[in-house]
C-alpha cells in the first residue's frame, strides 16, 4: 500500500515534494495516512489562496465561490458557520505550523490577502487569530486611515476573527489589545469593543500596560468614550508617574492628544503639561510634520500661550515642512500661529514659495487661511497676494462665502490692489449677485467695507446694505449695532457721498 501510494504521489506533480515522500518513506503503513495529512497542511497552508478556485476546507473537500475574489464563505451556510468550525476542540497546530503560519501572514500587504489566507485554514488559534486581526490594523495604519474601510469590517471572515478574539481577549497581547481597539472604533457600544476595553481595564488597573499602550489605550478612549471616560483619568494618571525619558516621541504627541480631549481639566493637569512642554523641547527635532501639526493643534485646544520656546522651536520646523504638509496640516499650523500671534521672516518666505509652487492646485481653505494669517499680522506679500487673486478668479465657484471674506478682507485692511484687480473685484460682484442671501450680515459688511478702503466702491450694493431690512438683521437681538458695524456703515455711507455723487437710492438715515 505505502508502495503505490508513493509511486502515485511521484507520477502527480502538483503534488510532488520532498516532505510527503520522505513521510512515506520513514513511516510505517498505518501511519501514512497521518503523516500525508500533516505534510499536506502545511503545504496547503503556505500556497497563494488566491489560485484556488474549490478550496480544501477540514476533512470535506467543500466548495466555496466568490465572484470578486474577495468574499469567500461557505456556499449555503450562515455567515459564522467559520468561527465555528475553528472553535472544534479536536483540531490543534503544532508549534512549528503556526510560526510558519504567522511569518506567512505578516508577509501580506493587502486586507483581502490576510482575509482570504485566514480563510482557508481548517483550525484557527487565539493567537493566530490575534495575529491576523493585527495585520490587518497595520496595513489600515499603513495606507493612513483612522478606521478600517466598511467592506472590511462587513466581511464574514473578518467578523468571524473579532468573535473569536472577542470571546477570550485574555490572550490577546497588549499590543494587539490596543491596536485593535485603536482600528474598531466604531460602536462604542458593541460587543468586542466592550470586551477590549474591560480587558484593558483589568491590565492598567495590573499596571501592566507599557508606556506605548497606555498612549494608544488614551487616544482611542478619548475618541471612544470622551472625556468623562473613568478609564480615561486611570490612563492619564499613570502617564503622569511616568519617566518622560522613556516615551517615544510618537507617545508625546499621543499624550498631548489624550489631555486635548480633556480641555475643562487643563488647569487640572497643567504641572503635568508644563512637563510635556519642556521636554518636548528635546524631540522637535524627530517630530513628523503630521505631529507638529497635532502638537500645534493641542497646544491651541489647552490655551498654552506660556509655551513659547515650545512655539517658536516648532515654527523653525515648520519651515523645513511646508511643502511637505497636507492641505488640512498646513491649515491648523496657520491656525495655531494666528491663534498665537506667532510670525517669523523665514516661514513667511517659505510660505511664499509654496503658494507659487501650488498656485492653482492651492486649496480654497488652505488659500484662505494664508491670506488670514498675512491679515492678522499685517504681512503684506505681494507673491502670495497675487496668487490667490488668480486664484479665485479662475476658481470663484470653489470657495464658501466665509473663505471669500478672508480672501479679500485683507486686500482692503493692507490696501494693496493685485495686478488682476479689474477682473478680481468683477469676479467678487458676479458672485455676490448669485450668492448674496448666503453671506451672513456682519461678514457682508466687512467685505464691503473692505472694497470701499482700496476705492472699489460697492454701489450696486449700497441700497441692500442701507434698507431697514438688512439694517435689522445686523442688528440682530441687541437694541443698537456694535461700534466696528455702526463705524464701518457709516464709512460707507460717507464713501457714498463723496466718491459717488451719482449714487442717488437709499441713504443712512
Amino acid at each position: 500500500m505505502a508502495f503505490t501510494l508513493r509511486r502515485a504521489f511521484c507520477h502527480m506533480s502538483v503534488f510532488w515534494m520532498p516532505g510527503a515522500v520522505v513521510a512515506l518513506k520513514i513511516h510505517p503503513a498505518n501511519n501514512v495516512q497521518k503523516a500525508v495529512r500533516d505534510c499536506l497542511r502545511v503545504w496547503f497552508c503556505s500556497l497563494q489562496p488566491d489560485l484556488f478556485r474549490v478550496r480544501f476546507y477540514h476533512a470535506y473537500c467543500k466548495s466555496f465561490h466568490s465572484e470578486n475574489g474577495n468574499d469567500l464563505h461557505p456556499v449555503g451556510e450562515p455567515w459564522f458557520s467559520q468561527a465555528q468550525v475553528w472553535n472544534q476542540p479536536e483540531q490543534t497546530l503544532k508549534n512549528e505550523d503556526e510560526e510558519m503560519l504567522s511569518r506567512r501572514l505578516n508577509s501580506f500587504a493587502s486586507f483581502e490577502e490576510v482575509l482570504s489566507f485566514i480563510h482557508t485554514l481548517d483550525t484557527l488559534p487565539v493567537t493566530l487569530a490575534s495575529a491576523a486581526l493585527l495585520r490587518i490594523c497595520e496595513i489600515g495604519k499603513r495606507d493612513d486611515e483612522q478606521r478600517l474601510p466598511k467592506e472590511v469590517l462587513e466581511n464574514r471572515v473578518f467578523q468571524a476573527l473579532c468573535l473569536r478574539c472577542e470571546r477570550d481577549p485574555s490572550h490577546l497581547t497588549n499590543a494587539v489589545l490596543v491596536t485593535v481597539l485603536q482600528s474598531l472604533v466604531i460602536d462604542p457600544q458593541s460587543s468586542l469593543v466592550l470586551s477590549l476595553v474591560a480587558e484593558c481595564q483589568r491590565r492598567l488597573r495590573r499596571g501592566s500596560l507599557e508606556v506605548h499602550h497606555l498612549c494608544v489605550l488614551g487616544e482611542s478612549l478619548a475618541r471612544l468614550q470622551g472625556a468623562s471616560c473613568e478609564i480615561l483619568k486611570l490612563v492619564i494618571c499613570q502617564l503622569q508617574s511616568e519617566n518622560l525619558e522613556t516615551f517615544a516621541p510618537e507617545d508625546i504627541v499621543s499624550v498631548y492628544r489624550i489631555l486635548q480631549a480633556c480641555p475643562e481639566e487643563v488647569d487640572k493637569h497643567q504641572t503635568f503639561l508644563n512637563t510635556v512642554n519642556n521636554f518636548s523641547l528635546s524631540i522637535v527635532s524627530y517630530l513628523s510634520p503630521k505631529s507638529i501639526s497635532h502638537v500645534l493643534t493641542a497646544l491651541v485646544a489647552l490655551d498654552q500661550t506660556h509655551a513659547r520656546p515650545l512655539l517658536i522651536k516648532l515654527g523653525k520646523s515648520v519651515v523645513r515642512y511646508i511643502p511637505r504638509f497636507t492641505n488640512e496640516e498646513l491649515r491648523q499650523v496657520l491656525e495655531a500661529f494666528v491663534y498665537f500671534g506667532h510670525s517669523d521672516r523665514f516661514f513667511t518666505e517659505a510660505l511664499e514659495q509654496h503658494v507659487a509652487a501650488q498656485c492653482f492646485s492651492l486649496d480654497p481653505a488652505v488659500a484662505s487661511s494664508v491670506m488670514e494669517y498675512c491679515s492678522r499680522k499685517r504681512i503684506l506679500s505681494k507673491p502670495i497676494f497675487d496668487v490667490v487673486a488668480e486664484i479665485f478668479v479662475c476658481q470663484s465657484e470653489k470657495f464658501s462665502p466665509s473663505q471669500i471674506s478672508e480672501l479679500i478682507e485683507p486686500f482692503g485692511k493692507l490696501n494693496y490692489l493685485p495686478p488682476n484687480a479689474p477682473a478680481l473685484f468683477r469676479k467678487v460682484e458676479n458672485v455676490l449677485f448669485a450668492h448674496l442671501r448666503h453671506f451672513p450680515p456682519k461678514m457682508l459688511l466687512r467685505l464691503l467695507h473692505s472694497c470701499s478702503l482700496i476705492e472699489r466702491h460697492p454701489v450696486n450694493f449700497m441700497s441692500k446694505i442701507f434698507s431697514p431690512f438688512f439694517l435689522q438683521r445686523l442688528q440682530g437681538k441687541e437694541s443698537y449695532l456694535d461700534r466696528l458695524s455702526l463705524a464701518q456703515m457709516t464709512q460707507l455711507f460717507l464713501t457714498s457721498v463723496l466718491e459717488c455723487p451719482f449714487y442717488k437710492m437709499l441713504k443712512l438715515n
